[in-house]
């Protein structure tokens, strides 16, 4: 449950902007800035973090799923 809750607050923007204090960025706010200043080869880098930061937790998820049914095989 508490990889739910880290892959949703990585990819939140509205609360990272209204609750950021001043001179901080996170990886949403960098893409934001960049991508509202059409920077995208600035923007991508940090795209692809949060997608790389939020697949994570979704893979050990997935593989916790599968290892606490141990009556059903598994797929070919």
């Amino acid at each position: 449950m508490l990889n739910l809750i880290f892959v949703d607050g990585v990819k939140e923007l509205p609360a990272t902007l209204i609750l950021r204090p001043f001179n901080f960025e996170t990886l949403a706010t960098t893409v934001y800035g960049a991508a509202s200043l059409e920077q995208l080869d600035q923007a991508g880098p940090a795209a692809l973090a949060i997608v790389v930061v939020g697949l994570l937790p979704v893979a050990l998820i997935a593989r916790t799923m599968d290892r606490s049914r141990p009556g059903e095989a598994l797929a070919p």
